[in-house]
């Protein structure tokens, strides 16, 4: 297979470096190559099965414009640009392309989801008081992170009540999402930490794979499994 990947930052070249290591021919393009998505040509897309965007929310959207119109498939774990997810899905559907999205592409985090899910659902009538810290690089420009939205936003469905987020950027870590349960007698906590960039951007990999047959649009929570 044929991964166009877009972002020469440090994700982006764990996802070229594990897309080679599973067999994949890999071209990568950094911002400097790629203004305003001026490369992303329907001559220069058609010729990839699939595209994985990690690059920033201001350059993420116009890349889905420029591939989606042209039917290709596109992985995206760039996240802040969630509020044009409308749009982007509509795109897709309309020119019968492909779209897989994630905040976190990370196997162990879907996993932490589904625990955070039952663990709102269990002690929502127990006096707990939910809280979240992320942490990541300083260079990562939203926040709070794409993956602390989704986890506060799976457990506040389960409790009725907003949770609130603390946001660190810390020299180069990779990612760590702790969700704390605190009543007056005890603590429950429940930590993800990522160690590298890996696990994210084999799940990308892996994410191509799937959706290189596949149209539509797809939130990687919902298909991991199927991985």
């Amino acid at each position: 297979m044929r991964i166009l990947v877009l972002g020469h930052g440090k994700t982006g070249k764990q996802v070229a470096s594990i897309a080679a290591e599973r067999g994949h021919g890999v071209h990568v393009l950094d911002a400097r190559e790629n203004p305003n998505a001026s490369a992303l040509t329907p001559p220069f897309v058609a010729g990839f099965d699939v595209v994985i965007d990690f690059t920033a929310p201001e350059a993420v959207v116009q890349n889905m414009r420029a591939c989606l119109a042209t039917g290709a498939r596109m992985v995206v774990g760039t996240t802040g640009w969630y509020d044009r997810l409308p749009e982007m899905r509509s795109l897709a559907e309309r020119k019968q392309a492909g779209l897989l999205y994630g905040t976190n592409f990370s196997i162990g985090v879907q996993v932490m989801l589904q625990l955070a899910a039952k663990m709102g659902e269990s002690l929502k009538n127990a006096g707990y008081r939910f809280s979240i810290e992320e942490t990541h690089h300083v260079t990562k420009l939203d926040a709070p992170s794409g993956t602390a939205i989704t986890l506060a936003t799976t457990v506040e469905s389960t409790i009725g009540q907003k949770i609130s987020i603390e946001s660190k950027r810390e020299g180069d870590a990779p990612g760590t999402h702790v969700l704390v349960a605190e009543s007056a007698a005890d603590r429950l906590t429940l930590t993800h930490e990522a160690f590298s960039r890996r696990g994210f951007a084999e799940g990308a990999v892996r994410a191509a794979e799937w959706l290189a047959s596949r149209k539509g649009c797809y939130d990687f929570q919902d298909i991991y499994t199927q991985m």
